[in-house]
């Protein structure tokens, strides 16, 4: 039996290094297994979308269009407008006095030389997202009817409350009649 004043360790209060040491180490292993889960989830969604890659760039056929009309592609998760300018509309954006402009561009700047009766743009309304019309308005291009931006025969803002105009993609020909986006 044991003296009155002896202090006596109970079951649970063992000195043994060797046990702490396990769970220092089961527990440091534990954290570190919870860290590398958490991290792939994180880094695999820095990768791109699947169904975006194969959109990085498209080509297409510009011989599919006919004068005075517009043919709409998906490109990269957007609507991509594909314009075949008649003469008028040409001439209304050559003429239009473009420095007065909210976003001032030359029609020049916005198509390729030797094919300015192409307009390629990103379908895209500058102000919220929305995707404008082709043919209303008052400039004889395109209109947002969500907010009432106008845009004309070259895709520039002219009325509403659009900050910019509609985006010229980065894009090359490849032949006369087919092109290069992205």
């Amino acid at each position: 039996m044991s003296e009155p004043g002896q202090n006596h360790a109970s079951i649970g209060d063992h000195k043994d290094p060797n046990r702490r040491d396990f769970i220092y180490i089961a527990a440091a292993a534990g954290a570190a297994g919870a860290a590398a889960m958490a991290a792939i989830p994180l880094i695999g969604q820095m990768n791109p979308a699947a169904d975006t890659l194969a959109l990085a760039s498209i080509e297409y056929d510009l011989g599919k269009v006919a004068e005075g009309q517009q043919v709409v592609v998906k490109w990269r998760g957007k609507p991509l407008f594909v314009r075949y300018r008649t003469p008028k509309e040409i001439k209304e954006a050559q003429d239009a006095d473009w420095k007065t402009f909210r976003d001032p561009q030359p029609d020049a700047d916005r198509v390729k030389k030797g094919h300015e009766q192409y307009l390629i743009l990103v379908g895209v309304c500058t102000h919220l997202g929305c995707v404008p019309n082709f043919g209303a308005g008052d400039y004889g291009g395109w209109f947002c009817p969500c907010h009432g931006s106008q845009y004309d025969t070259s895709g520039r803002i002219r009325q509403g409350p659009a900050p910019k105009n509609l985006e010229v993609p980065d894009y090359t020909f490849l032949s006369d009649t087919k092109i290069k986006v992205g």
